[in-house]
Order: structure tokens, then sequence, then C-alpha cells
């Protein structure tokens, strides 16, 4: 079935609807509905709040055109992987390659999955975590991990008869989350929106005060404090619009690549961002402060959906998280496979994730990636991946946007039929806001963004292995 055929390459089958439907429904997950609780819980208060996704979007904006500059100088598979190669050497590209495989990528689909069979138990409670279907020691299998697991089987399967097959469900999904958002965020608006609640909610829009959890008080911040609050806000606001840069993964299959790859990027990013904050600003005009960080179990989406519908708000909002983790899980899933396909033709992965299968796809990489992703969902420990992630995704943007400050000078009469905009401004931005971030995250989460650090520099002892190996 996955046979590797001598001549066949991948063939460009999509177009920028295609590409921008990729970007936009790999970014919007489950996150958007969830993470504004622990958010308002740091900083508690509406003016911070909706600065932190602004700065959020602006920063991932910033990124996006910025690696439009590089998806129009390489415009072949594998992306940010080829990017840091060019740039640096195969050593740091393999290590975001191996970060990409041990926990980025395969964690996130993990993750996304599991938010889809924790919200499916919603329209049928056995589906869920709590239904434990075998124990044995500290293992635990539960129901919502086997769904995880055959939404990520099945979607594979369905990426490894060919591209087309992946473009239909991500355009079709898309487009339908798009609509369902934007309705959620229109009939919030219209339905439940109140006046009271709006005008209280930023009477102190800049009073910045912090959840405690020992002492169940509110305490106001500022300085330093407010500054790691507000970093430690931007992992949940960054991670929900993250995955945008799966677009280069597959510039291998985009027509016209120098133009649609960038275009991709800008519309993509620009449409979650505006989603996002208004999204956010309807949670200010249904939900007090305190309703916003308090949210049963962080599920802000259906805390807002109540007043609008009543109780049926529960199952919309179910409906609308599965249809949007399961396109969100068909991009990811898609995306990775060009990475692993990559390296694998760089030698420094699987050779079998070298070939492509009778549908011109990288199977294997496919298949790979099902199989880590699913023991990942098995492990029970993928929360924890992800806040390893978030420090290892911004280390690896900060390199590939600086990079463009390096192939300008290593490589000055390269064509380049897009330049970053803004150049060398905006980019430079981009590293000081991003480093700044990651420096207060190591200084505030050393026990799991340390650890994120350590999973990354495991993969310099694998490089050289790989690398005698193939010598």
């Amino acid at each position: 079935m996955e046979n590797e055929h001598e001549g066949k390459h991948l063939k460009r089958e999509l177009g920028l609807l295609d590409g921008t439907m990729l970007v936009v429904g790999s970014m919007i997950g489950s996150g958007i509905f969830i993470v504004s609780a622990d958010m308002m819980r740091n900083v508690g208060s509406a003016g911070w709040l909706i600065l932190i996704w602004v700065l959020s979007g602006i920063m991932t904006m910033i990124a996006a055109v910025s690696y439009g500059e590089l998806s129009a100088m390489f415009p072949k598979a594998g992306g940010q992987y080829v990017y840091l190669k060019e740039s640096y050497s195969k050593l740091i590209a393999f290590l975001y390659g191996w970060s990409f495989f041990a926990v980025i990528q395969t964690g996130t689909i993990a993750a996304v999955g599991v938010a889809f069979g924790k919200f499916a138990a919603y329209l049928y409670p056995p589906l869920g975590p709590d239904n434990i279907l075998y124990e044995v020691g500290a293992f635990k299998l539960n129901a919502a991990q086997l769904v995880s697991i055959a939404t990520i089987v099945l979607l594979t399967f369905i990426n490894s008869r060919g591209v087309k097959n992946g473009k239909y469900i991500q355009t079709i999904f898309t487009i339908t989350k798009i609509a369902s958002l934007f309705g959620l965020i229109i009939f919030g608006f219209v339905l439940a929106a109140k006046g009271d609640i709006w005008d209280a909610n930023w009477a102190d829009a800049w009073t910045a005060r912090q959840w405690n959890g020992d002492t169940k008080t509110w305490t106001a911040i500022g300085g330093g404090v407010l500054m790691s609050a507000i970093a430690a806000s931007m992992v949940g606001s960054l991670f929900s619009s993250d995955a945008w840069n799966g677009v280069t993964f597959i510039s291998g299959e985009i027509k016209d690549p120098h133009r649609n790859v960038g275009l991709s990027l800008f519309y993509g990013t620009l449409i979650v961002t505006v989603i996002y904050i208004l999204a956010n600003i309807m949670y200010l005009a249904v939900l007090p402060n305190d309703g916003i960080a308090f949210a049963d179990l962080d599920r802000l989406g259906i805390a807002a959906a109540q007043p609008m519908f009543g109780s049926t708000g529960t199952y919309i909002i179910a409906i609308m998280i599965m249809i949007s983790t399961f396109g969100c899980n068909n991009g990811l899933i898609m995306a990775g496979a060009r990475v692993y396909y990559t390296m694998a033709k760089d030698g420094l992965f699987f050779k079998k994730a070298a070939g492509l299968n009778r549908a011109s796809v990288p199977g294997w990489g496919l298949w790979f990636q099902c199989i880590w992703a699913s023991a990942l969902c098995l492990s029970g420990q993928y929360g924890d991946l992800l806040d390893y992630v978030m420090i290892i995704v911004m280390i690896f943007y900060i390199l590939t946007i600086a990079g463009i400050f390096i192939l300008r000078r290593k490589m000055p009469h390269a064509e380049r039929p897009y330049k970053a905009f803004g150049y060398p401004v905006l980019p430079a931005i981009y590293i000081l806001l991003a480093t700044v971030f990651c420096v207060m995250l190591l200084k505030d989460k050393p026990e799991t963004c340390g650890w994120g650090v350590v999973i990354m520099l495991g993969g310099i002892p694998v490089y050289y292995l790989t690398k005698s190996k193939n010598q």
C-alpha cells in the first residue's frame, strides 16, 4: 500500500483558498472556547485581557508575513525545517524536526483529539474520560482516549488517500467553524449582551489583579508581577494562535507557492486574529469578569452560550468544538507528515518516510505520526507535553525569523519574489517580544519550560547517531 514509487512527485493541487483554510483550520481548535478563563485569573481585568489577545494577534501576524519571504525563497515541502537548514545548519533543522515529531505536532494532535473526545461525551456521556475501560497498575484507558485515537487514525487514512481528500475536509470544516464562530459572536451581542455587565467589566479596565487559589482572593498586581502574569496568560493566547505555519510544510503541493503561501499566511492569521478578539469582546459583553474567570472547568464557550440559548447552548457549543477540533486535527495531520518526508530525504528520519505512496503523499510519514500521536493519547501526559511545547515553539519561531536577517547577508542575490513586510523593524520587534516572553516563562515556570528545553536539546545526541549511521 505504501510502496515508494520512483519518479513520484508531490502534486500541486492546493490553491489560495485551500492554503488559507489550512492556516485558519489548523489555528482554531478548542483554545478560544477555554483559555480566556485562565487568562482572566492571571490579569483580572477586561483591558488587559483584550490587550493580550491583540498583542498575541499582532505577534502572530508579524511572524506570518515574515515567513512569507522565506516561503517565497524556498517553495518546497518541509517549510520551517527547510528555512532553518538554509539559515543555520542541518543540526538546528534536525532539532526542530525532532521536537516537532516528539511533542510539538504529535502532542498537539493528541491533545486536540482528546478535546474532541471530551466534547463528544456531552452528546453521549459514555464516550467521556470518566468511562474507564481498562486499568492495570497506574495505566488507565478511558473512552475519550479511544475516541481520540479513532479520529486520528481516520484522518490519517483519509489523508493517505491523496491531498485532495484532506483538502476537501479542511475547506468544509473550516468554513463551517468560521461561520459558527461568527454566529456565536453575533448571537452573543444580539441575544445575551447586557449593558450593566459591560460597564462593570470596563469600569476598572486597567486595574490588574490576580486570583490566589489558596486564599480565594483577588490581589492587585503591577510591575514585574504583572509582566509575569502577562507572559503566563500569553501561553494560552499564543497556543490558541499557533499552527499557522502548517501551510509552509505543504508548499510542495501549493499552486504558485511563491505567491500563495505568503498570502495564505497573511489572510489566515488576519481572519483568526479578528475572530479571537471579537469572541473575547463578546465574552465581556455577556459575562462578568468573575464569570469568565470561574467558568465551570474553564468551559467559557459553554458559559457564554447558556444566556443565549439556555441549556441547549451546551450541546451547540459541544458540536461546534467537535467540528473545530476535527478540522484542526486534519490540518495538523496533513501538514506534519511533509516535515518528516523532507527530513527523511535528508537522511534524518526513518528512511521509509522519504517515499510517496500511490496517491503521491508521504504515506509512511503520516502513519509514523499517527502511531506516536496515538501513543501520546494513551500516555495521559499530553497536557504536560503542551506546557513543554510552547517554549520550544517560540524558540524556533525566533530562530526562523532571525534567519531572514542571516539569509539577507548569506544570500544577498537570491530571488525574493516577496520581501518581509516592515523589514527590518517588524521582524526585530517580534524577536524582541518573543525573547522577553521566553525569558519570563523560563523564570516563572522552570519545571515545565525547562523540560521543554531538555526535550529539544535531547535531539543533539540523536542527530549525531543518525548522521554516523548514514555515513
